[in-house]
């Protein structure tokens, strides 16, 4: 710690993490022996936590997470959104086909910012907002081949660090999508979906540039 940063408040962060890490909560006792402070500590940072609905106990006692998290992770998406539009704006603009950023929201993925080309006679309609499973389309499949960290493919089409796909989601639609990666508490995508028969040479190499600017944007 140093004379700029407040100890309590790095406490209280760390109880969320130790929390967030865990499906079945934590004990004061537990917490203590993590954090290496006394159970009175605990049980004071937890009352301020419980107070803005950031943590709950059950009647057992095992802090959780609260609910109250969830208007904070709202906040998330619009930061990562205004982060990753540049990075996504040149990629459409460049390879003539819709790029979009897609995160995970449990077992789907959701785009949340999509950036048409300006330039071309017709594209790919594309929404932000848009869901479908991780299975399912190149944006999902490349998160999960992070996730297993094994060379992307499977089945797919593809090369190093990014994934093919061909009518998954959408009859005469290609995608091309590569993860985000090293970017703490954020799981994701860059792709492009275009309509075509075959995806481009380049564009595997593109959209892993893309993703790559986006998750430094985001750093």
């Amino acid at each position: 710690m140093t004379a700029e940063t407040s100890q309590t408040l790095d406490r209280g962060l760390r109880v969320l993490k130790l929390l967030a890490d865990t499906d079945h909560g934590l004990t004061v006792t537990e917490l203590s022996h993590k954090l290496g402070v006394n159970r009175t500590v605990v049980y004071r940072l937890l009352a301020t936590l419980e107070q803005h609905a950031l943590v709950r106990r059950d009647l057992g006692g095992r802090a959780r997470v609260g609910l109250g998290v969830l208007g904070l992770g709202r906040q998330v998406h619009p930061l990562v959104r205004e982060a990753a539009m540049p990075a996504l704006r040149s990629l459409a603009e460049d390879i003539g086909a819709t790029a979009h950023l897609t995160l995970v929201d449990g077992a789907e993925a959701l785009a949340v910012a999509v950036v048409e080309p300006t330039w071309t006679d017709y594209h790919v309609a594309y929404r932000a907002g848009f869901r479908h499973p991780l299975e399912r389309g190149a944006a999902g499949k490349a998160i999960l081949s992070a996730r297993r960290s094994l060379p992307v493919g499977g089945g797919e089409e593809g090369g190093p660090g990014y994934t093919l796909t061909h009518g998954e989601l959408e009859a005469g639609a290609c995608g091309a999508a590569a993860p985000l990666l090293g970017v703490t508490g954020v799981e994701g995508s860059v792709g492009v979906v275009m309509l075509a028969d075959v995806v481009p040479e380049r564009v595997g190499a593109r959209v892993m540039d893309a993703a790559r600017e986006v998750a430094e944007a985001l750093r």
